[in-house]
């Protein structure tokens, strides 16, 4: 039970964290000046701008996704919903600047809707307040131990990145820094589990479809996430049904309590519910090919499990004993947490090519368990804890400070020369929607966000087949190309327009004006465009 006084401490606590964290957002338009345009990110750029890409097709009529960052057919898919959705709430003029504003209002939405799901969450399982507001503290803007290669410990990780630097599901606080569509995606995931350990002692077909809808919600914005709610939950109701059965010395499994057949039936209508989206998803990106070849270059894997473990080393001994309490005491709730935990292994390095997003939510389980071995045995230390907890916030602290630090100096990718956006808003006039755009790899990332408009390449995972047209679209712009394989690339790929930058308007690289299919529309000091004209 949450009280009227927990919930004035959660309001202010959220509302203080999303204020500070949009400060690097009102250096970075307080610091654009005459020569720069702020991206409206502070990291992330590459996919911050397909985020607006997608909400600009929104905001241009789409209601289905199609991303900008592949010349390929596509027939659309419903997935990306809520970014397109938030884009029909803008209109021209100055539609750029409004798209921000709304990406930024979703991430104020999204925050507070996630620091309330995790308190409310915490609370099943810790009663002190205190303790409470320390746990819900610790997993919207605690990290790991990745401070220490500030202080000469990288070779730990062997060159590679702290977890907490760059996995918004490893931890939260990038979420909430930066990915509204995931603090939405966690905070349906913790109100639906909620709900469904909630709904055992007086079970309620209301609430069990509440906690359908919310999952069906979390669907819309991570269909992956859904898949793991239904893996927690399904491995509990097992895990739980053994213990009940060997404790009451059961000769074979059955389910005659009450207590275990409310679980089960508000698990099937939870399922059941929120499977819809799941399965279309999945079915979508099987058969589509569009989709399929999108999955086939999107791999988000896990690293080595040391990292892991350096991430989560400062709580590990603490949730270890906390899974040792809750099996002997059989507090079925708090069971769940320890199945979520031991089946993390599974979950991060699973034969999937997305395993990395798996363990999303893990770190909740974590702390809980962690402080509620100072709750039940460690009292007489409570004082020492936040010492201990303290430890956690020193790699946010550094995060935060080196994105603040950032974008208080204009440069790219976080933020776009004037001439450039002048050029983007020229090409504007001339273009019609879904036209093909060549350009290089930055300009064709960061084009579709101002521009409603394809382009070849220009993001990872969303450009089709870019490993074979990265080199393509290259060798198009170099001096030492020739016209015949520009052509059958204009020709591929039906593109009506070429975009030049500062890197490409030089000596050493080709002049479109010397050809006789392009034709010269625009020019500023450092960016041109030209219209393909076919003979």
């Amino acid at each position: 039970m949450v009280e009227r006084n927990e919930r004035r401490w959660v309001w202010c606590f959220a509302f203080l964290v999303l204020i500070v964290t949009t400060l690097p957002y009102l250096i970075g338009y307080w610091v654009q000046g005459d020569q720069w345009r702020f991206t409206g990110f502070i990291f992330g750029a590459d996919d911050g701008n397909s985020y607006i890409a997608k909400m600009l097709q929104g905001a241009t009529g789409d209601w289905l996704f199609k991303t900008p960052y592949t010349a390929y057919p596509q027939n659309g898919a419903f997935t990306f919903f809520p970014y397109i959705l938030l884009g029909k709430l803008a209109f021209p003029p100055a539609l750029h600047d409004q798209l921000v504003f709304l990406f930024q209002l979703f991430r104020w939405v999204g925050g507070f809707l996630v620091i309330f799901a995790t308190y409310d969450f915490v609370a099943l399982f810790i009663k002190p307040i205190n303790f409470r507001r320390l746990a819900t503290t610790l997993i919207t803007i605690g990290g790991g131990l990745g401070w220490l290669t500030v202080f000469g410990f990288a070779s730990l990780w062997q060159g590679r990145i702290p977890l907490e630097f760059y996995s918004p599901e490893t931890f939260g606080f990038l979420s909430i820094m930066g990915l509204p569509h995931l603090e939405v995606a966690r905070a349906c995931l913790l109100w639906g589990i909620r709900s469904y350990l909630t709904n055992s002692e007086a079970y309620t077909f209301k609430r069990a479809f509440k906690g359908g809808l919310l999952w069906l919600a979390l669907g819309l914005f991570q269909p992956l996430t859904v898949v793991i709610g239904w893996a927690v939950i399904g491995l509990h109701l097992v895990i739980e049904t053994v213990i009940r059965n060997i404790k009451n010395f059961r000769p074979v499994i059955i389910f005659h309590q009450q207590y275990e057949l409310g679980r089960i039936k508000t698990a099937v209508i939870m399922i059941l519910i929120s499977a819809p989206i799941v399965i279309y998803t999945f079915i979508a990106f099987v058969l589509d090919p569009f989709l399929r070849s999108w999955t086939d270059q999107n791999l988000i894997l896990s690293p080595p499990f040391g990292d892991y473990i350096l991430a989560y080393l400062n709580m590990l001994p603490f949730t270890v004993a906390g899974i040792v309490f809750v099996l002997k005491k059989s507090d079925w709730n708090a069971i769940l947490l320890a199945v979520w935990v031991v089946i993390f292994p599974v979950l991060a390095y699973a034969p999937f090519n997305l395993q990395r997003r798996l363990p999303e939510g893990v770190w909740v389980a974590i702390v809980i368990l962690a402080i509620s071995v100072f709750e039940n045995f460690l009292a007489k230390y409570k004082k020492s804890i936040y010492f201990w907890a303290g430890l956690a916030f020193i790699s946010t602290i550094f995060f935060f400070v080196g994105a603040t630090f950032t974008v208080a100096s204009p440069n790219s990718p976080l933020f776009v020369p004037k001439g450039e956006v002048d050029a983007f808003m020229s090409l504007n006039q001339f273009v019609s929607k879904n036209d093909v755009v060549i350009a290089t790899f930055r300009l064709s990332n960061e084009l579709p966000a101002w521009v409603p408009v394809r382009t070849v390449i220009g993001h990872g995972p969303e450009s089709i087949n870019a490993v074979n047209l990265t080199p393509r679209v290259e060798d198009f712009f170099k001096l030492t190309g020739k016209d015949e394989d520009r052509l059958a690339l204009i020709n591929e790929f039906d593109i009506k327009y070429i975009l030049l930058g500062p890197d490409q308007l030089t000596s050493q690289n080709w002049n479109p004006g010397q050809s006789t299919f392009a034709e010269m529309i625009y020019q500023n000091s450092s960016y041109q465009i030209y219209r393909i004209n076919r003979p």
